[in-house]
């Protein structure tokens, strides 16, 4: 079990290069993957169903405790990144398939990446997780109701199959999981060891497949006009995140102090990419090209996220910030001499 730890820790810590490599071959050698294209929905239920093993009802009641972080925070990231991503379509003038899976990936739930870049940046995990939670749970009503609303004007949105698709790949595998978690207990310990090494080559699989199927328009001028949207999707996320936490500290400091703008910052910021991709080849099969902002996302959060994270870290030691201060406050850890500004951020899921 420890070398399936430690290969899944190095895995982690390379991931972002592994999914540009594996991009770039399949790019050049697309059989590779293209026979995956009708399994993809297959894939990401394996990493919600890895999801589902993980979570127990203490982490349900965990959300009933600080329900209105939990459900602000939901909210936030259902209202900023969609409507980010419609001025973005707005402004690089996007149509077609480019601005549906734009917006689309702007519908998604938060990804499972925002819980590392938390942790790394001593950010409040446990809620970082929370919204996780239940922004997953609601994205099969959330997703077709925002796609009908933003999207309809660039294609017809088929609402009842993105609805359908995302029970399918989100709801029932998180259930299934969180069943077994509940029948197995403990014993279910044993296999979450290796749920990060499953959870990132499905994600991988599902990467090379929108690749493969992508390949001769993915650097035409139409779609590599999606970098920049998709980066500045992303940067405003995490812009408009902290700047909203941060409003909602001056509103109830209690509950949005320094750790958890961090934890919304990033659970503003980082969307679930991997089912971006999944529902633009499932629901606009037609239209492949949709599945190649959530690809573009999935790689570039993953970077900016890192680079986040670390420089957070290095500023609050830089300037003696307590993790746990309340506004971000400097020197704020020579206050609390009982508790050091290097304490680990798991702490704060304890």
């Amino acid at each position: 079990m420890q070398k399936v730890k430690a290969f899944g820790d190095w895995l982690t810590k390379w991931f972002t290069l592994i999914v540009i490599v594996w991009a770039v071959f399949n790019y050049f050698v697309p059989q590779t993957s293209l026979w995956g294209k009708s399994c993809t929905g297959y894939f990401l239920g394996i990493v919600l169903f890895g999801m589902g093993l993980t979570l127990s009802l203490d982490d349900f009641r965990r959300i009933l405790t600080q329900p209105l972080m939990v459900i602000v925070g939901t909210v936030a990231h259902f209202v900023i990144m969609p409507l980010v991503a419609v001025l973005l379509c707005w402004i690089f003038r996007l149509d077609g398939p480019l601005a549906v899976g734009v917006i689309l990936v702007g519908c998604c739930p938060s990804g499972t990446s925002s819980n590392v870049m938390s942790y790394l940046s001593r950010g409040d995990v446990a809620l970082d997780v929370s919204i996780g939670i239940l922004s997953t749970l609601c994205a099969p009503f959330m997703i077709p109701l925002l796609m009908q609303l933003l999207a309809s004007q660039y294609v017809d949105v088929p609402a009842g199959s993105l609805f359908l698709n995302a029970v399918k790949v989100v709801l029932l595998p998180v259930g299934l999981g969180l069943v077994c978690h509940m029948i197995f207990g403990k014993n279910i310990e044993k296999v979450t060891v290796a749920l990060p090494i499953v959870s990132q080559v499905a994600i991988l699989l599902i990467i090379g497949v929108v690749v493969a199927a992508n390949g001769p328009k993915l650097f035409v001028a139409s779609s590599l006009v999606a970098v920049p949207v998709v980066m500045l999707h992303n940067l405003c996320g995490y812009g408009l995140g902290f700047g909203f936490s941060r409003l909602m500290y001056k509103v109830y400091p209690k509950g949005f102090r320094y750790a958890q703008q961090k934890a919304i910052t990033f659970e503003v910021g980082m969307q679930d990419s991997a089912l971006g991709a999944t529902l633009a080849l499932s629901s606009f099969a037609s239209n492949p090209l949709a599945a190649v902002p959530s690809t573009f996302f999935s790689v570039w959060h993953n970077i900016s996220g890192s680079i986040l994270s670390s420089w957070w870290r290095n500023h609050d030691d830089r300037h003696a910030i307590h993790w746990d201060s309340d506004n971000g406050e400097k020197g704020s850890a020579a206050a609390q001499p009982g508790a050091p500004a290097k304490a680990h951020a798991s702490d704060l899921a304890a």
